[in-house]
């Protein structure tokens, strides 16, 4: 059998850190286009089995994308379950060369699938959909100092929420555009768009914040998002299972637009109701539904189907 080769990459704002195992080559480029070509250049010469780079928040981004044009397979790690996996291997230490060698270690011993990254205009619907995210969590800001600053202030509060408001709106209209050209992300949006309930708030952050959508088995996806109960446990105690970790953002706009979806999408008005005759609190009972919907959507995109009641 052929040995695997695994590309461990630690990203930093301005240099990239390339470890190739187990051939044992480590070398830094600088992350500009210069420095990923280079890379991937010599990458390319050990004929990867996959290189692994960690989820950073974009910064990963600009290499990806390269990988990607250049039909190298890319892992888009996810950067608790490398820490996960290097805590249970005892190797805590970190500098760059480590944090690149165990990240190459992480995808020979657990063998992540690839991640597909849709290339066509991803950087700029990437940029604006951070950017989206930014100037609603100032607006969120805003509103919270609205409810609390004396009367004399509310003013200047309120002028900079609206316009902070047409910012959003303006950078909405460009990702409309852009994702109405690109095919892919076009399909995606329409097949979160077709269930009822979902809005373009949510779509625009599981587009955002949930890149792994489609590409994770129900359970994985759950956990992901921090809607997978976990069991308390230690001896004889038995705690409540609770949901914990997992990205917050979509879990707040989640909680949210489930809302209103038990009012107007049938098949979870009635999950909802189900639960709730069966004596669960309201708001576990909403938890739940948040996860039947996040791992319907998950379906949804990973067989490229839009919404139907019937099979959901």
């Amino acid at each position: 059998m052929e040995q695997e080769i695994n590309v461990g990459i630690d990203t930093s704002k301005t240099q990239l850190d390339i470890y190739v195992r187990p051939v044992g080559d480590y070398f830094s480029v600088e992350n500009n286009s210069q420095g990923i070509k280079e890379a991937l250049k010599r990458i390319k010469a050990y004929q990867p089995t996959r290189i692994i780079i960690e989820a950073t928040g974009r910064l990963e981004l600009p290499l990806a994308c390269a990988a990607t044009k250049a039909n190298l397979p890319i892992v888009v790690a996810n950067a608790l379950q490398v820490h996960k996996f290097a805590a249970s291997t005892g190797k805590l230490a970190k500098t760059d060369k480590l944090d690149a060698q165990m990240i190459a270690h992480y995808g020979e011993a657990l063998k992540p699938r690839l991640t597909e990254i849709k290339a066509d205009n991803i950087q700029q619907i990437s940029d604006l959909l951070a950017r989206r995210s930014q100037l609603i969590d100032i607006r969120t800001m805003e509103k919270n100092r609205d409810s609390i600053m004396p009367k004399e202030i509310k003013a200047s509060i309120q002028r900079v929420i609206k316009n902070l408001q047409k910012e959003i709106v303006w950078v909405e209209e460009k990702l409309d555009k852009l994702i109405d050209e690109t095919p892919d992300w076009s399909k995606t949006l329409a097949i979160l768009l077709s269930v009822k309930g979902v809005g373009k708030v949510l779509a625009y952050t599981l587009l955002s914040d949930l890149p792994e959508l489609g590409q994770l088995n129900r359970k994985e996806i759950a956990a992901l998002v921090g809607l997978a109960p976990m069991n308390r446990e230690s001896g004889a105690y038995r705690g409540k299972r609770r949901i914990r970790g997992g990205r917050a953002r979509i879990r707040t706009v989640m909680f949210m637009a489930m809302m209103s979806t038990i009012q107007s999408n049938d098949k979870f008005k009635h999950e909802y109701q189900r639960l709730v005759a069966k004596g669960k609190p309201k708001k576990v009972a909403l938890i739940a539904c948040m996860r039947k919907m996040i791992t319907i959507l998950n379906t949804m995109v990973k067989n490229g189907e839009l919404w139907d009641e019937k099979l959901a």
